[in-house]
């Protein structure tokens, strides 16, 4: 039986998924660590593209044990898509992406083994797996604010049918929203 893969993204409600730092924290409650929780629970497996990979580990490897996050993080293991890295030793349990990212996270969710995936980012990797299906759930915790920077679907995507599957508003303002590629 397949894992589940999933990504989740802060959005703001232009659209924006890049630099979520800069508009998500004053509407972040506990309602969202929560779903993050639950969105990370069971998680064995990360993908990742390179350039978060490599600003996450400058950051993560070295938060303490009493950080939620970086008690995940540090000892998931780690699938780094990359093409310009050689070695992702530098960070524990860090293996680069062999080949084509879409065959390796269908071979990756085949494997037998136990526990989810997840997709954490970039931008790129994640709208290329979503839409190569390789993704079961994509949520977006929508934020009220209009950020700056790239969208995860912008023009460059031909028109794409999705199915919302959960969704919830936080007291804080999020919708957090739940979606699977649409069947055709």
């Amino acid at each position: 039986m397949a894992r589940t893969v999933t990504a989740h993204l802060f959005h703001a409600i232009n659209g924006s998924v890049e630099s979520p730092d800069q508009w998500q924290f004053d509407a972040f409650g506990p309602e969202e660590g929560e779903a993050m929780g639950r969105s990370l629970a069971g998680v064995t497996d990360v993908v990742i593209g390179r350039k978060l990979w490599q600003e996450w580990a400058d950051y993560w490897q070295h938060a303490g044990e009493g950080d939620p996050f970086g008690a995940f993080i540090n000892p998931v293991r780690k699938h780094v898509v990359t093409s310009t890295l050689d070695d992702v030793s530098a960070w524990a349990n860090s293996t680069a992406v062999d080949g084509d990212p879409v065959d390796y996270v269908r071979r990756l969710a085949g494997d037998g083994t136990d526990g989810g995936i997840t997709v954490a980012g970039g931008i790129d990797t994640v709208r290329s797996l979503f839409l190569a299906g390789v993704v079961d759930t994509l949520t977006l915790t929508t934020h009220p604010a209009i950020g700056t920077g790239r969208r995860l679907f912008d023009e460059s995507v031909p028109v794409t049918r999705l199915e919302l599957v959960d969704s919830t508003i936080t007291p804080v303002g999020n919708a957090i929203l739940t979606y699977r590629l649409r069947g055709e």
